[in-house]
């Protein structure tokens, strides 16, 4: 017997020989999945196939916590944002993960970028983002000197958090209430039973294990479109194919003048919001991404966009060398949009209606994933 079947065997609750709910995926989305569940008094299990948690998706991020007004009102990015924001702010309090207000400017650089200002102050009002202001040039120079830009959108209420802290905060909590992880676990089958799903599960040097779950969630990231494959379902005629898109980060060289305070963007692009500038809790400035989709997962930063990076931040910080850039680290988002083609909403579902009850799908979750967790695992024990 494997190491999964001994912890079922102590402590069985869900159906059969199982737990309730396996949750697959250990970055944020899982564990935050797996804490509200368990939190409802469900037998939960996390699978993850790495040997940590939160090394996928979730340790490539920037980690800022987004106010919520770069998505159209209505949609599930936009409303599990806002929603998710202030439980994000209201847990870190709560549990000591440190989170800082910074705030955030978004820079209209030319005349002609003035407009999409306003369309990003009326969408963040409907979206009930608060803590929003249109500045002018001199309010700009009085907040960030050295950033040049004709008019600017304030958002008060953007942060960053130290994620790897929520995370652990997050699997705290989970466990406390009896949520079990297993790591190095990767699922290989799903198959339909009477009482829900049976998994497949395989690691390094051991034999398959098969584990029964009343539900599953996919929560795999980059994998999740697999997860749904494996279930038996058509993930193309569905539309929720992910597009690997990878993003380069360069970081401030060590001893550069810090040329900000607070988080720098630009006016939003086609595929992301553009070259921006962030800051962690140490302090150290990164700027990116750049945003390429990819056949395959590399995770390597060409030195030689410093000199592409340099002139996209010269934008709106004009003393930006090249020479003070370095290569830092590089994320790949599951994007449902593939090159070219418009917004697509994060996928958020209980598949019945397609023809896999009891399994809840989390699809395409790129930014604002993040801010977003608590949210969407509220969303999920909804419909658990």
């Amino acid at each position: 017997m494997g190491w999964i079947g001994r912890q079922m065997n102590a402590r069985t609750r869900g159906p059969e020989s199982g737990f309730d709910v396996v949750v697959i995926g250990a970055g944020v989305i899982g564990l935050a999945a797996a804490m509200a569940l368990s939190k409802a008094g469900r037998s939960v299990l996390i699978l993850e196939r790495e040997v940590g948690v939160a090394r996928g998706i979730t340790s490539r991020n920037s980690e800022v916590i987004h106010a919520g007004l770069y998505y159209p009102t209505g949609s599930l990015k936009a409303e599990l944002c806002v929603r998710g924001r202030e439980r994000l702010y209201a847990w870190c309090a709560e549990k000591r993960v440190e989170t800082r207000r910074l705030g955030k400017l978004i820079v209209a650089t030319k005349a002609r970028e003035e407009s999409i200002l306003d369309d990003l102050l009326a969408r963040g009002r409907e979206n009930g983002v608060v803590g929003l202001e249109r500045i002018d040039k001199a309010e700009i120079a009085r907040l960030e000197p050295e950033v040049v830009a004709s008019q600017a959108l304030y958002s008060r209420e953007t942060g960053i958090v130290d994620g790897q802290g929520f995370c652990l905060s997050l699997l705290a909590a989970a466990e406390s209430l009896g949520a079990v992880l297993s790591l190095g676990r990767t699922v290989t089958s799903l198959e339909p039973r009477s009482f829900g799903w049976q998994l497949e599960v395989v690691a390094a040097g051991e034999k398959t294990e098969r584990i029964d779950a009343g539900l599953v969630i996919d929560a795999a990231g980059l994998d999740a479109d697999r997860i749904v494959e494996l279930a038996g379902l058509d993930v193309d005629r569905l539309g929720w194919r992910q597009h690997p898109c990878k993003g380069d980060y360069f970081s401030l060289a060590p001893g550069a003048h810090r040329p900000v305070d607070r988080l720098i963007y630009p006016v939003p692009q086609q595929a992301g919001l553009g070259i921006h500038a962030t800051l962690d809790l140490s302090g150290r400035i990164r700027f990116g991404p750049d945003a390429e989709y990819v056949g395959e997962l590399d995770y390597d930063v060409d030195p030689s966009k410093a000199r592409v990076f340099a002139e996209a931040v010269r934008r709106y910080l004009p003393g930006m060398s090249e020479a003070n850039l370095v290569p830092d680290y590089a994320g790949i988002r599951p994007k449902l949009a593939g090159p070219g083609e418009g917004f697509r909403d994060f996928v958020i579902e209980e598949l019945s209606e397609q023809g896999a009850p009891g399994l809840i799908a989390c699809i395409g979750i790129e930014s604002p994933g993040l801010t977003a967790a608590l949210a969407i695992a509220e969303r999920v024990a909804g419909w658990a």
